[in-house]
């Protein structure tokens, strides 16, 4: 049946229409952004749960780059304490050598003053953009002869130094956010070069003294020796809170390429197959335009009825 009033025809080819143009503006969005999902309302789920992971990819990104900052830092302060242990072992090999000597220890001395303002000089330089971390507090110094410390062991007596805590990352853990650390032991070797200075002052006066110039190239020995196994294992420290920071960035920047490569499969667009459909759809539309024309001259072979 025609009807002049109702050309059904024409209103199922106008619904295909619209229906092939909306898909056709979502095809060209897609293409034009890159995106399948770009707002909440083209899928909620994978909207939330990415931009959620957006977040995390982010915040893992900038503690990464702060965390830089830190490692700088302690690679600064690392050199320094290698530097600083080699100059110690210099010095002990210098006392060692006076054990067995018989006069000049005026040279020695001079030598051993030599080396401590090195290590000065060294403690001076270790800093990375004014961040010092070989200046911390917490180092008995040992007397200038040697004598035991108060709990009766010879040389520096370690307590416990400055400790930094470096964010790492996020945890979601039990469903309650917060943040990891990374504990960073700080060193003190200022306080050793103190004990350093101490050994080598007036080192020429106690080796000459008649009749405890022996004990005192002894005592000063294992001062020395003590001390310097301080400097190493500053030296450890610092190399192993370097290590430990290179190692959670490496973890950092894999966890980033993960999260993203993550949300890229939920939202991405897959351009060659929206390219197909893209032709699809414009073919669909020029067939539904002429489909809709077709419907809208059909009422017109109602006019050859009344010639």
């Amino acid at each position: 049946m025609t009807s002049l009033i109702t050309n059904t025809s024409a209103m199922n080819a106008l619904q295909q229409l619209r229906d092939i143009n909306k898909n056709l503006n979502t095809t060209q969005d897609r293409i034009s952004s890159g995106l399948k999902v770009s707002s909440a309302k083209d899928n909620a789920a994978y909207f939330q749960i990415s931009e959620s992971m957006k977040g995390d990819s982010s915040a893992y990104s900038a503690i990464s780059e702060g965390m830089t900052l830190t490692k700088n830092s302690v690679a600064t302060a690392r050199l320094g304490a290698e530097t600083f242990k080699d100059l110690a072992q210099q010095f002990t090999e210098r006392v060692a050598f006076a054990q067995g000597a018989v006069g000049g220890y005026e040279q020695v001395e001079k030598e051993l003053l030599e080396l401590v303002k090195q290590m000065e000089t060294t403690v001076q330089q270790a800093t990375f953009n004014g961040d010092d971390m070989v200046n911390a507090a917490g180092i008995d110094t040992i007397p200038a002869d040697g004598t035991p410390n108060t709990d009766g062991t010879v040389g520096p007596s370690v307590k416990s130094e400055p400790t930094r805590d470096t964010v790492t990352g996020i945890s979601r853990e039990g469903g309650t956010m917060s943040v990891t650390k990374l504990t960073i032991q700080q060193v003190d070797l200022a306080a050793l070069t103190s004990d350093f200075k101490g050994i080598a002052t007036g080192f020429r006066t106690g080796a000459e003294t008649d009749g405890t110039g022996a004990t005192y190239l002894e005592k000063s020995l294992l001062s020395a020796e003590t001390a310097t196994k301080g400097a190493i294992a500053a030296a450890t420290t610092l190399g192993l809170a370097e290590k430990s920071l290179e190692n959670q960035q490496d973890f950092l920047s894999r966890l980033v390429d993960n999260l993203d490569s993550g949300i890229g499969s939920m939202i991405d667009a897959d351009m060659e197959e929206e390219a197909a459909r893209l032709k699809a759809l414009q073919t669909q539309q020029q067939l539904a335009t002429q489909s809709l024309s077709i419907a809208n001259n059909a009422p017109q072979g109602v006019l050859a009825l009344f010639q």
